[in-house]
């Protein structure tokens, strides 16, 4: 991979250059607080490009690729050789880019990988593993990874998050945070049970809304007792408005009592749910983000056989404007809107949902998100932030991310910013001494202010 790839311009070399090294605050992904803190060195590069990763598992089954290979019973080898095989081909997409950016930054082998390739590069990176004794930390350290905040269930324990807070030479900040899914999700059919586990975990006995309020509070204070700044909820579907408080008992009563829940009212209980955790987040003085347009699990196939988190998500329905404006409302009125942070999988529908963001002060769009984390879709993702807002505001890059090799799509999306950014001072349409400034609010200061990283 070319040292200028991506920099189509002698501006944007030099605005790339300003930010390269920068640290990295990575305020939302997917890594465990165990692993990071038992920090066992890697064996194989199969193993850490392919154990979770559901990105390559969704390609390598569009390449036709037998589950044996993805998350059967081979062996790393015989895995990472079927992803050569696979991503040799695969121009165009992110990972053809990720996987030259992860072999160069980590292993220091510039090549493209491929089927011709895999062997030499497999035995070569393996050989780079044991020599730098390659480990979750060692990662983090290489990048200049200051803060790392996962994405923590509120009836989580947090135990590995005392642990590392508890150690010394951990070398960067890890937070969790709180990831609200299996709480309001009441259309679940293991919802029951897990309101059982989040009573356990609040001392509450939660048998009507007013104690399932009780118990994610308790467990809010939990999780700010332990460093938490980030709040975090992806489910299927989005209601804005106040939502009807009586109605919301009912229909919790009704998930409770294990009875279907209608669309409708599963609708209005996730308005009401929603605006009661944003008024919570809001007295923390937390960040919330809002993963929006996001369809799980519509592979029933997949989600049999391999679990959820395997590669059956899509990009869903558009998520009405309107509708996110209303729950904004609402939430200001009532005295409870943190500062939000907006992303969603429709493409199409991103600069209508800037428009709905950028109405609050305290709400700005999010990074280009999962399916539109690519080439064009980042691109585009500044352009809208740029056309309907402030660019300078946007809150910057984050992994979303299960691996500890994800890193340089920090990179990634630091020269594609400098591209576009330097388009703009070689067209004559942006002074160079602005976008500078921006590159580095957008690459690094944004995420460090929001974080209060240095607090």
């Amino acid at each position: 991979m070319r040292e200028d790839v991506f920099l189509h311009s002698e501006a944007a070399k030099r605005l790339y250059a300003q930010v390269r090294d920068l640290p990295i605050v990575d305020y939302h992904c997917h890594l465990s607080p165990r692993e990071l803190y038992e920090d066992k060195p890697f064996e194989d590069i199969g193993e850490m490009w392919l154990s979770g990763d559901h990105y390559k598992w969704r390609l390598m089954r569009e390449w036709g690729v037998d589950e044996r290979y993805i998350t059967g019973r081979a062996t790393w080898h015989e895995k990472f050789v079927k992803y050569a095989e696979c991503i040799g081909l695969a121009v165009g997409n992110p990972l053809y880019h990720w996987t030259a950016l992860e072999l160069k930054t980590y292993f220091g082998i510039d090549e493209y990988l491929c089927a011709e390739n895999a062997e030499r590069i497999y035995e070569r990176a393996n050989a780079v593993i044991r020599e730098r004794r390659l480990s979750p930390r060692e990662c983090l350290r290489m990048m200049k990874v200051e803060l790392v905040v996962t994405t923590d269930d509120p009836a989580e324990p947090l135990e590995w998050h005392e642990k590392i807070a508890a150690d010394p030479s951990f070398p960067c900040k890890v937070q969790p945070a709180f990831r609200a899914d299996n709480a309001v999700n009441i259309r679940s059919e293991n919802y029951r049970d897990y309101v059982a586990k989040l009573g356990d975990a609040a001392g509450v006995k939660i048998r009507d809304l007013d104690t399932l309020e009780s118990a994610l509070r308790a467990r809010l204070d939990y999780f700010c007792d332990h460093g938490c700044r980030f709040a975090d909820v992806g489910v299927e579907g989005f209601a804005g408005g106040d939502g009807d408080r009586e109605e919301a008992a009912e229909t919790f009563l009704r998930a409770l009592h294990g009875k279907k829940v209608k669309k409708d009212r599963y609708e209005n209980f996730l308005a009401y749910i929603y605006r009661f955790l944003a008024g919570e987040y809001a007295q923390w003085g937390m960040v919330s983000q809002l993963h929006l347009a996001a369809g799980r699990n519509t592979r029933t196939a997949l989600l049999d056989s391999c679990g959820v988190d395997a590669g059956g998500d899509i990009a869903a329905d558009a998520i009405s404007p309107r509708a996110l404006a209303r729950f904004f409302d609402s939430c200001e009125k009532a005295g409870g809107l943190p500062e939000t942070i907006v992303y969603t999988l429709d493409a199409s529908n991103a600069a209508a949902l800037a428009t709905a963001s950028f109405t609050f002060p305290k709400v700005k769009p999010g990074a280009a998100w999962w399916f539109c984390d690519t080439l064009g879709g980042i691109r585009r993702q500044l352009e809208v932030v740029a056309e309907t807002g402030h660019l300078a505001i946007f809150p910057g890059m984050l992994t979303d991310s299960r691996s500890f090799l994800s890193y340089p799509r920090h990179d990634f999306f630091r020269r594609i910013a400098a591209d576009l950014l330097g388009e703009w001072v070689e067209d004559g349409t942006a002074a160079e001494h602005a976008c500078s400034e921006v590159m580095y609010r957008i690459c690094y200061e944004n995420s460090a202010n929001m974080a209060k990283i240095n607090e």
